[in-house]
């Protein structure tokens, strides 16, 4: 007994730490995402190229230059960088007053201090990358959630309708269907679902090509929602995930149906819904969830061409729109900023294993 209370007590402790390991591998993976980016932007290559062009003379570039700190050694521009990025670091006396901050050790010509975090200024508007991205976070997100909750509340009932009738017309039929659904690309499934229900049905469907959820009004303050101009975006970007998870819930719960605890519950004298809810079905969410998360993340970073097709208020459309301007703050910040996100969504999927199964163990 005092051994079994003691390894209760052990696992108690291990598991908080499993997390605190995971989490300074994630801000590992962040340092070195940011590390890569940003040798390849601006180690690799000379970024005033890209404001003046390649006629501009020399004074020119030089002012240029010396505006953006670009002048100073490859070195300090990278460590300026992780200083501004990083919520903890050192603000200088000059830039107190421009950058909101908690002073926590004060120096002679500034002070260590907790702050948001500075992805540089946009090289075309001159405006700060981080509230450029966190104005079309809203868009991205509404369209990324939108487009995994469709996915996987479909997929999951449409494997499960597939397990549970395996063999027949119903299961192959679904089947055939995800097939299709995987083997076509997003930008290709954009593309046919805008000019089929907006061009050639769209007389009767009322659907437009282009459009965002938020608009402006014009005679009064505010935005009105539009949530029609969501669904062709959202089904374009969920086809596939949909396809994904239901072949994924479908080979899960096949396996899950033939354990020895399925044969259990059926012999206890269980109703089919409660074998199928509370044991088959539960049970096979764990791979299933793990593709759910990692897709969200997914769809976060693969907005882009639906969200460019649709003219879709995203981060993905900001970020093409600064590769077409070559605008490289705003296409490091963008891809730095959908990096961390993917890590912190990865952290929550490992937090999730431990609520819907407690015999699983983070390594």
């Amino acid at each position: 007994m005092r051994f079994c209370a003691l390894s209760r007590s052990l696992q108690a402790i291990g598991y908080p730490m499993q997390f605190v390991n995971r989490l300074i591998q994630g801000l590992l993976v962040i340092w070195g995402i940011v590390t890569l980016l940003f040798v390849i932007f601006y180690g690799l290559g000379d970024p005033t190229s890209f404001l003046v062009g390649d006629q501009a003379d020399e004074a020119t570039r030089a002012a240029v230059r010396k505006k953006y700190g670009l002048d100073k050694p490859f070195g300090v521009q990278y460590l300026g960088y992780l200083n501004g990025l990083s919520p903890l670091g050192w603000v200088a006396d000059a830039d107190r007053t421009a950058t909101k901050h908690l002073a926590l050790i004060s120096g002679e010509k500034g002070a260590l201090a907790l702050k948001s975090p500075d992805l540089g200024r946009s090289f075309q508007s001159n405006q700060p990358v981080t509230p450029m991205i966190l104005s079309r976070l809203e868009g991205t997100l509404i369209l990324a959630m939108s487009a995994i909750v469709f996915a996987s509340v479909l997929g999951i009932f449409l494997g499960k309708i597939a397990a549970m009738n395996r063999d027949t017309w119903w299961d192959r039929g679904i089947l055939s269907a995800s097939v299709l659904g995987i083997s076509a690309p997003s930008f290709f499934l954009g593309v046919l679902i805008a000019w089929l229900f907006a061009v050639v049905l769209g007389e009767w469907t009322g659907l437009h090509v282009t459009g965002h959820i938020f608009t402006e009004k014009v005679f009064e303050p505010g935005r009105e929602v539009l949530l029609k101009n969501l669904l062709l975006p959202a089904l374009a970007l969920g086809i596939r995930p949909l396809a994904i998870f239901t072949q994924l819930t479908r080979s899960s719960m096949i396996d899950v149906l033939h354990t020895d605890y399925m044969r259990t519950a059926r012999a206890k004298g269980l109703s089919a819904r409660t074998v199928m809810l509370r044991h088959a079905l539960r049970n096979a969410l764990n791979p299933v969830i793990t593709s759910i998360t990692g897709w969200l993340a997914s769809l976060l970073a693969g907005a882009f061409f639906i969200e460019y097709i649709f003219n879709w208020q995203g981060i993905g459309k900001l970020m093409i729109d600064a590769l077409e301007k070559q605008d490289m703050p705003v296409i490091l910040g963008t891809a730095i900023f959908i990096g961390a996100v993917f890590v912190c969504i990865t952290i929550l999927t490992d937090a999730s294993y431990r609520l819907l199964d407690p015999r699983v163990r983070l390594d």
